[in-house]
């Protein structure tokens, strides 16, 4: 039989982000954590690298622009998003790739204003600034209406509100501002640093009715990665009915726990199992 007289792959989500060959950061963290929990995933890679930046070599890049859009129009073609429950979004290679995924999922949630669209809108963080190309931060918050919800860190929250975002009810505030829409709800990781107890970190979740911070001890660890593990086991939890708080508290508990377990091993890169 012809692939067209079959039924397409059964995909619950299309995950798209970076790629790395070494480590686990973007998809190379989300994909094998989202099939562990029993989810078929669509990768769509944004870009290709040898490893993170923080190492003494790089190879790889941005993935060109046509193959990018390419991806998503054949991802498209086969009919992947005719079951799939969500998409994922991470980092981004350059801000044509945000316009080109912002038309994409336009003409995705019009088709299926049901489909559950979680957007991590990578770019950076408060101990190593901005990291994406310089353009991304503009091109950003027209992806980020098309989300079910958001999972900003603080540095990326100030990005998108376009202002300096320090206590926890300027957190609150600021995340309201990004409700509205398709946005039901937005979950800021690493919230308000300046104001956590010591040795802790916040995760501020809100909503149009009530807001919620949850407060929990750092694990120290010098590997990247932890937000992209972070929103995949988040959205899992959505799919799989969980609350959103409830969800959230998944999220971190997982994410703990891998940052032990990469801690106790000494290891510079997350060590998911």
């Amino acid at each position: 039989m012809r692939p067209a007289d079959l039924a397409p792959l059964p995909v619950d989500v299309v995950s798209v982000q970076s790629h790395v060959c070494y480590g686990c950061v973007g998809n190379s963290v989300a994909v094998p954590t989202l099939q562990a929990l029993g989810l078929n995933v669509v990768p769509v890679p944004t870009v290709y690298l040898s490893n993170v930046p923080q190492y003494d070599t790089l190879s790889g890049g941005a993935i060109p622009q046509e193959w990018f859009e390419g991806f998503l129009a054949d991802v498209e073609r086969r009919g992947a998003l005719r079951h799939a429950r969500a998409v994922l979004t991470g980092y981004l290679g350059t801000p044509r790739q945000a316009t080109a995924l912002t038309a994409w999922l336009e003409r995705m949630v019009a088709a299926r204003p049901e489909l559950l669209v979680v957007v991590d809108p990578v770019m950076g963080d408060r101990d190593s600034g901005l990291y994406v190309h310089a353009g991304l931060p503009q091109a950003m918050p027209a992806l980020a209406r098309l989300a079910t919800g958001l999972t900003p860190n603080a540095f990326e929250l100030e990005r998108l509100v376009g202002r300096p975002v320090t206590t926890v009810s300027e957190t609150v505030a600021a995340a309201g501002e990004l409700l509205g829409g398709r946005t039901r709800w937005v979950v800021v990781t690493s919230a308000a640093p300046a104001a956590a107890p010591p040795g802790e970190t916040m995760v501020v979740v809100v909503t149009a009715d009530s807001h919620q911070v949850v407060t929990h001890e750092v694990v120290a660890s010098a590997a990247k990665g932890t937000g992209d593990l972070f929103s995949a086991v988040l959205l899992h939890g959505l799919l799989a009915g969980t609350d959103l708080a409830a969800a959230v508290g998944a999220a971190h508990e997982r994410v703990a726990a891998v940052l032990e377990r990469t801690s106790r091993l000494g290891c510079a890169e997350l060590v998911l199992s």
